[in-house]
């Protein structure tokens, strides 16, 4: 018996963690296509590591790497990756537009290939590819499956003081304003339906920065899509450099009133 479809909003329970999850990890394998998106820019130092960890975890994935013309020569080595794995696909782009516009041209590729559940993922290990096989399972009974830093038995580690109370303290604005459940807004570790996609009109998604882990999350509510958070670990990087800066987090905090406002 599949566990309870959990429907966030403003009178939500708090969201279940993996301990009430029995029967989501156990359940019989699924025939799906999932797809993994990640985007890139200056990956070059995990990329192909990140890669390999993925398709070792849950080998009937696929990859797509959505790299914004990097000029380290990350899309050269996802070309190559590409060419030894039919796993793997590229999608070149040929300017950095911001995260949200590569997830949407993700999306986009793998909807209309027929991919069933896609999923964002970073490709700088601060999200683990150990996590894949629950998340995939969790999406068979699931609309939205988010690995969440901030319900029971997730964390962070190697951030500053600072940056844990930016983090802490935008997603509880963002909760009051938006008036959801959902425990980590920003989060960027998730699976889709592909179905879920579909409904949401990709060509309405205004956020091109952070902002847009927030939207999406707000507009699959909004439908009434079934969400679950599982407790995730998420380290900082250990190569490369982080693209967070203070404007997308400005973005982020000013988008929340534009969608409250645009729900009336």
């Amino acid at each position: 018996m599949p566990p309870r479809r959990a429907r966030y909003g403003s009178d939500a329970p708090c969201p279940p963690c993996l301990e009430h999850m029995e029967n989501v990890v156990n359940a019989e394998p699924h025939e799906d296509r999932p797809l993994v998106v990640m985007p890139t820019y200056n990956e070059a130092e995990n990329l192909e590591r990140i890669v390999t960890a993925a398709l070792e975890a849950a080998p009937r994935l696929h990859l797509l790497v959505v790299d914004d013309g990097s000029p380290d020569g990350t899309g050269a080595i996802a070309d190559r990756l590409a060419a030894a794995d039919p796993r793997v696909h590229v999608l070149h782009r040929t300017a950095k537009e911001g995260l949200g516009r590569a997830y949407v041209a993700g999306f986009r590729w793998g909807l209309e290939r027929g991919y069933d559940k896609l999923i964002e993922m970073d490709a700088d290990f601060s999200h683990d590819p150990g996590y894949l096989p629950t998340m995939l399972d969790l999406s068979n009974h699931y609309d939205l499956v988010i690995g969440s830093r901030y319900v029971q038995g997730g964390g962070t580690s190697d951030w500053s003081l600072s940056r844990r109370a930016i983090s802490r303290g935008g997603g509880l604005y963002a909760r009051t304003v938006l008036g959801v459940g959902i425990q980590d807004l920003t989060a960027g570790f998730m699976c889709w339906r592909a179905a879920l996609l579909n409904q949401l009109d990709l060509d309405r998604i205004g956020a091109a920065g952070y902002g847009f882990q927030i939207e999406m999350k707000y507009r699959a509510v909004q439908r009434g899509a079934a969400v679950i958070e599982f407790p995730i670990h998420f380290p900082d990087r250990t190569a490369g450099v982080s693209k967070m800066s203070s404007s997308i987090f400005t973005e982020a905090l000013a988008l929340v009133w534009k969608l409250r406002l645009s729900s009336r």
